[in-house]
């Protein structure tokens, strides 16, 4: 019986390790440089009516279709995925309407801010209305987030007579520390919400008590939802769930005089 085993040539044998793979050849060329901004400009904008659901990651995105529909001359970032160079600062929580956003476009060539702002409020949908521009040139000097350090909140306590809200309030500013319960993206956190509180009075609201907050920008930050659950716990005050928060200014913060100044103001 023939065998079927076939012998191999020793010529044919490979021996060491199998070669690599070939690899792709990666690009080295850098990607373009982009120029840096000839003009920036400050904005001041408000988030009214239904708008103040919206979370400020749907805010930036109606920002920036809105430059885009406006024909602004945007700078753009450098790198693989340039980006227009729009800075945001102090954005509200969800669910308050505020008087006083702020944000800064880089351009790439100058333009007159009324123009600006004027083509860009036309852009925006309803509810996110531009307040004022400056050019950042002739304005104060540090960046946006610098001058943004305490923001000054109206909120409405419903029907809550003043009498009732008053002796919870002077509870709360007679406590050296308030802390407080907040969850958040680290799990439950605790911090006192007392310190950050430069102000408070209680004025009429549209139907009963509402508060006027003079709000310092801590670090952890407190919001205004944190000070009515320190009102809860040091003045047993029964809050509504869903009290109606708008921030009436937002800039830099003078505890002598417990006012806030313009961040847009000339220099």
């Amino acid at each position: 019986m023939q065998s079927s085993d076939r012998v191999c040539h020793p010529s044919a044998v490979r021996v060491g390790p199998a070669p690599a793979p070939r690899l792709a050849r990666v690009s080295r060329q850098q990607p373009e440089q982009q120029a840096p901004p000839v003009q920036r400009l400050r904005i001041r904008y408000a988030k009214r009516g239904r708008l103040r659901f919206t979370s400020h990651r749907d805010v930036s995105r109606a920002i920036e279709r809105a430059v885009v529909r406006a024909e602004i001359p945007m700078a753009y970032s450098s790198g693989f995925h340039p980006h227009p160079r729009i800075s945001y600062a102090g954005a509200a929580p969800t669910g308050a309407a505020s008087e006083s956003e702020y944000v800064e476009l880089g351009l790439a060539a100058v333009r007159d801010p009324a123009e600006v702002g004027a083509a860009l409020d036309a852009a925006l949908p309803d509810g996110l209305d531009v307040v004022a521009v400056v050019d950042a040139a002739t304005s104060l000097e540090g960046s946006l987030s610098d001058l943004l350090t305490a923001s000054r909140w109206q909120i409405d306590l419903g029907d809550l007579a003043v009498e009732v809200v008053a002796p919870a309030v002077q509870a709360f500013l007679a406590a050296e520390s308030v802390t407080v319960e907040r969850m958040t993206k680290k799990g439950l956190r605790s911090f006192d919400c007392r310190a950050a509180v430069a102000r408070m009075d209680v004025v009429d609201g549209s139907v009963g008590a509402a508060l006027d907050l003079l709000l310092a920008h801590t670090v952890p930050a407190v919001r205004p939802d944190d000070v009515l659950t320190g009102l809860r716990e040091t003045g047993a005050l029964a809050t509504p769930a869903t009290a109606l928060l708008t921030r009436a200014a937002q800039g830099v913060l003078d505890r002598d005089t417990g006012t806030i100044g313009d961040p847009l103001e000339a220099r």
